[in-house]
């Protein structure tokens, strides 16, 4: 039947949650906040949280505990384009950036409520003032397709198979991506530790900056990457993005960059973006394009950038009030162990067969997802 999304589930708004209150994690409710979507195994489901309140505090509140099943999301400003969506696991508090979705049992599966939202960009509820907000009768009105529950519990199980896939996909591409960093930690030990006795060198005798900032010509390098650190993963040094200058369309200086060169982002370093480039172009003035001197190779240079030993050096280098950055004298000044070169040239080898892995495994979840998010599609199109 076709219906308004509140005529098959209630929707609400979180509460208020001031600060004294905030802290306590083995309380009887979780007390959600919009961060706690982005924690470690909140993929789907509410499994952790940052915040729990007892009874009577919730009491004093005012805020209401959302049952297991029921979906929440952000309400207001910037987490809407996210677009994240999640699934409470028991009873669950929210404070007023969240908005929750509750299931009537009697019409509406928790779990084809999920998949109906999934394929649905939030952003289509929010208005357009600055910051944007969900209005509640928004959502309330939203039209939608509900059949009976015997062919939801069909849709469901079909969908679950899908995106199960899509899962093990993602387990599998994870494991694949922690092969180089295993290699590096067995070939060279930890850098921080230094357990094989290298020489310990300063990085800025060994790679350099040799470009400058210049602006790129719109129209004679119009099909010249352009890269900004969004388009790096953090951690795993996949380039996730290679936008144009045409697709950029830059107004202020960029860094040139050549074939070889590893990308380091000095913005925000405890995300450790960095990337070895293929072919040349530009990058954001707040990235690093760093080139190797004759004793040091771009890959190993790539997994240094990216070890927690140096992730910690930057980021405790860049500490600041407003927005953390890793300036070219701290990152120069970097001491590492230095192996070999043809040490450095074997670990090259095995670390190419091991993207070689990452690549199909990489390939393998993003058809995976397509499949899903066609089926996504065509059952809720």
């Amino acid at each position: 039947m076709e219906c308004r999304l509140a005529d098959v589930a209630k929707v609400d708004s979180g509460a208020g949650f001031p600060l004294q209150y905030q802290g306590t994690q083995d309380a009887v409710f979780p007390f959600l906040k919009v961060s706690d979507m982005n924690l470690a195994g909140n993929e789907r489901e509410i499994q952790r949280w940052n915040n729990s309140v007892s009874d009577e505090v919730r009491g004093k509140l005012r805020a209401k505990a959302f049952p297991a099943g029921s979906l929440i999301f952000p309400k207001i400003g910037a987490a809407i384009g996210t677009n994240k969506k999640r699934q409470l696991t028991q009873p669950s508090c929210a404070d007023n950036n969240v908005m929750a979705v509750i299931p009537k049992p009697e019409l509406l599966e928790p779990d084809f409520l999920y998949f109906l939202f999934l394929a649905k960009n939030i952003s289509d509820f929010a208005s357009d003032s600055n910051p944007p907000s969900i209005r509640k009768s928004e959502v309330e009105n939203w039209q939608v397709q509900v059949p009976t529950l015997s062919e939801q519990r069909r849709i469901v199980d079909i969908l679950s198979r899908a995106e199960g896939i899509v899962r093990l996909r993602r387990e599998a591409e994870r494991k694949a991506a922690e092969l180089v960093p295993g290699i590096f930690l067995d070939m060279f030990g930890d850098p921080a530790t230094n357990p094989r006795g290298w020489p310990v060198e300063s990085l800025g005798k060994h790679v350099g900056i040799p470009s400058v900032v210049r602006t790129p010509d719109l129209a004679a390098e119009a099909d010249m990457l352009c890269i900004g650190a969004d388009s790096i993963e953090s951690m795993s040094g996949k380039l996730i993005s290679m936008p144009t200058v045409r697709d950029v369309l830059p107004k202020s200086g960029k860094y040139w960059f050549d074939a070889g060169d590893a990308l380091y982002s000095k913005i925000r370093p405890y995300l450790a973006k960095a990337t070895l480039v293929q072919t040349g172009g530009y990058c954001s003035a707040d990235m690093y394009p760093l080139r190797c001197g004759i004793t040091l190779r771009p890959t190993f240079l790539l997994s240094l950038l990216l070890s927690k030993a140096f992730t910690e050096y930057a980021t405790a280098e860049s500490v600041r009030a407003s927005m953390p950055k890793l300036n070219r004298v701290a990152l120069f000044k970097y001491q590492f162990p230095l192996p070999p070169v043809r040490l450095q040239e074997i670990f090259s080898e095995h670390a190419e067969a091991m993207q070689a892995i990452q690549f199909q495994q990489s390939t393998a979840t993003d058809k995976a997802k397509a499949t899903f998010d066609a089926l996504l599609a065509q059952v809720f199109s």
